[in-house]
């Protein structure tokens, strides 16, 4: 045992120990490990481990005496300034919401509030800067937060299982669609997307009952096709040409070329309108040759080196919210 290799061996298997012990201690500090990859159920348990493993709240928050963050608000019963649980002053907070907004608010609507807008109410002293937590890095699923909103209702509130997960209000099911629709579109936010369809879409294409959008198909229920065809509609348009909206080649007889969509046809005449939206009306007699090119689409191919990654995906989330109208 007193041999030169015994001895060696002795201290390697000294190093592999301290290296063990050092990621374990590196494990348990950041809260990775069993708590941030088991898969949770929609309970308070679930959402506790949540809370203090994969959605990391426990950087700005803390529950109590528990974690000493104080970036955002505590959860819990702290001091003279928290003198309530989350789960109690979420219900005077829904109160306050509903004053401003107008509707009625629920302690669950406010929590799931803060959580897929954290901007819309903002606790004084505290900044406008609680992350994103359906968008990377933290990328929490629908099942997860409703874990989440479970264990903040737990604190000192009245639990009620069926209006966080079963039976929502209409208010959380929008929200929940919202968080739905933006982890779908790997972590996009709708609200940003709203803004980058105004930007980029609105003067070819149409929402709802509005005027605007004559080049375009309206968008309208678009989710309805599918996180696929709206991503090849962006970034291949000429591989999901909606029918009605092909684009046309038309030639005359002087050997001008005009392409677009074929937006009239009668009267021995057939107008094509561009991708600038200007049309050009042709006489039939005038025309040499008219085709359908599929090759083509007038919306530009080049609008995914126009958007940002950020932009593609908020714009992605946000026409994934474009749901078909329900038939009553």
């Amino acid at each position: 045992m007193n041999s030169p290799i015994s001895r060696v061996f002795v201290f390697l298997l000294i190093v592999l120990g301290v290296y063990l012990w050092i990621g374990y201690s590196i494990t348990a500090l950041t809260g990775s490990g069993d708590k941030a990859t088991t898969v949770v159920e929609i309970t308070p348990e679930g959402g506790e481990a949540i809370y203090w493993g994969k959605g990391r709240c426990f950087t700005c928050h803390s529950v109590g005496g528990q974690g000493s963050a104080v970036r955002g608000p505590n959860h819990g019963q702290f001091g003279e300034k928290f003198q309530q649980a989350m789960g109690a002053r979420a219900t005077e907070r829904a109160a306050a919401r509903t004053e401003k907004e107008g509707v009625e608010f629920t302690a669950v609507d406010y929590i799931v509030e803060s959580l897929a807008s954290p901007g819309a109410f903002v606790v004084e002293g505290y900044k406008n800067e609680m992350a994103v937590v359906y968008a990377p890095p933290i990328s929490l699923n629908l099942k997860e937060i409703k874990a989440i909103v479970s264990y903040m209702m737990s604190l000192g509130g009245d639990l009620d299982m069926e209006a966080i997960d079963s039976a929502p209000s209409e208010i959380t099911a929008k929200l929940y669609s919202k968080i739905s629709a933006a982890a779908e579109a790997g972590g996009g936010d709708p609200e940003l997307g709203a803004e980058v369809y105004e930007d980029n879409c609105v003067e070819c294409h149409a929402l709802g009952e509005e005027e605007d959008g004559e080049i375009g198909p309206n968008l309208s229920g678009i989710a309805a096709t599918g996180l696929k065809f709206i991503s090849e509609s962006i970034l291949a348009p000429a591989k999901s040409l909606t029918k009605g909206y092909e684009t046309y080649v038309v030639i005359n007889n002087e050997g001008r070329q005009f392409i677009g969509l074929k937006t009239r046809d009668g009267d021995g005449e057939v107008d094509i309108t561009n991708a600038l939206g200007d049309v050009e009306t042709i006489a039939k007699a005038d025309i040499k040759e008219i085709r359908i090119d599929d090759t083509l689409s007038i919306m530009p191919d080049d609008i995914s080196e126009v958007l940002t990654v950020k932009e593609y995906q908020d714009v992605l989330s946000f026409l994934m919210l474009q749901k078909p109208a329900q038939e009553e």
